[in-house]
């Protein structure tokens, strides 16, 4: 920590006057020295407008920060790896943990669209992420009020987000700008605050936050008419990582509801993954059991989200519970 001792240095040669202990902490950039994690916190917040000497010299500033967290699925995606996933609707954090203790999966998604949940709740399903590095997270976000949940959820340790009903190019180009950051070449209107993904009050972290939301992985519901006749445009909006069809939404939107098994719907799914795959975006697809997923392995899928908490609960109570009934002469 070269730095650090010659900052303190610093204090004793010159006697800690605030003048030449400002000048040298500013100085410090030009140094060339090998910058260690630490000292890169150090050296952005003296270069930063919002240094306050009276911290730096009492000390308080040298305790280590919380870091951003590392993004497992990004990670992945970037290594060129195949991903896998589960849903939890349940708001309960003790969910994530028995998930993460199965070893098996490299993201939760967090179906934000169908749950109830507060601000709180979200902070404490970050950290019950926390607790598993190989772990990720996903939100998915619905469409109203997208923005500030989506914002929310990543600022609050969930570092992923798949958004719905997107029905064009534009739509989707917002949802992108919604998560980046509001620097000149991410482009993006995501602000810095003092949220848990920053440690609420850390100094200096503005740079690393900024990073971090450069690399939140961002999915598209392909659910709505619009969005499949807009599909080429979507898939070349700088920013889109994945895309996953919603056959539901999308057999309401062409006048077939609940006609999801439709061949019409079903061509539409296909068409998607292979326009995906040629534009190379990640096309994702929903499966209940992994016998499911064959076929779209032979397509080219290699991103899969599996099963879904409420309905394993479901099918495991009715399947034990009749058969308890059964065994017990009805």
């Amino acid at each position: 920590m070269e730095m650090v001792a010659r900052f303190k240095a610093v204090r004793v040669d010159r006697g800690g006057d605030r003048a030449s202990m400002e000048n040298e902490a500013r100085e410090l950039p030009r140094a060339g020295q090998e910058i260690e994690d630490r000292e890169r916190r150090i050296i952005n917040y003296c270069k930063s407008p919002d240094f306050d000497f009276d911290m730096f010299e009492s000390g308080q500033f040298w305790k280590e920060a919380p870091k951003v967290r590392k993004n497992r699925l990004r990670e992945l995606l970037n290594e060129g790896r195949s991903t896998v996933g589960t849903h939890v609707i349940i708001p309960w954090p003790g969910i994530v943990e028995i998930i993460g203790h199965s070893g098996a999966f490299d993201y939760v998604e967090y179906v934000g669209e169908y749950s109830p949940f507060s601000l709180e709740l979200l902070e404490e399903f970050g950290r019950a992420i926390d607790l598993f590095p190989e772990m990720s997270s996903m939100m998915k976000v619905e469409e109203q009020t997208r923005g500030f949940i989506a914002t929310r959820a990543v600022d609050a340790g969930i570092q992923n987000v798949l958004f719905t009903d997107c029905r064009s190019a534009e739509d989707v180009a917002e949802c992108v700008r919604l998560i980046r950051p509001e620097t000149p070449r991410a482009g993006g209107i995501h602000g810095y605050g003092m949220r848990r993904s920053i440690g609420y009050a850390s100094y200096g972290g503005a740079e690393e936050w900024a990073e971090a939301m450069g690399n939140v992985v961002i999915a598209i519901m392909i659910e709505k008419k619009g969005a499949m006749e807009d599909l080429d445009a979507i898939l070349s909006v700088p920013g889109v990582d994945m895309v996953q069809f919603g056959p539901s939404d999308y057999s309401i939107s062409i006048g077939k509801p609940g006609q999801s098994a439709d061949p019409d719907v079903q061509q539409a799914h296909h068409t998607m993954i292979q326009a995906a795959l040629e534009k190379g975006v990640h096309p994702r697809v929903e499966v209940t059991s992994f016998e499911q997923a064959r076929p779209f392995l032979q397509m080219g899928v290699r991103h899969f989200c599996i099963g879904w908490d409420v309905r394993t609960i479901f099918s495991w109570c009715r399947e034990q519970g009749k058969g308890m009934r059964e065994l017990l002469g009805g």
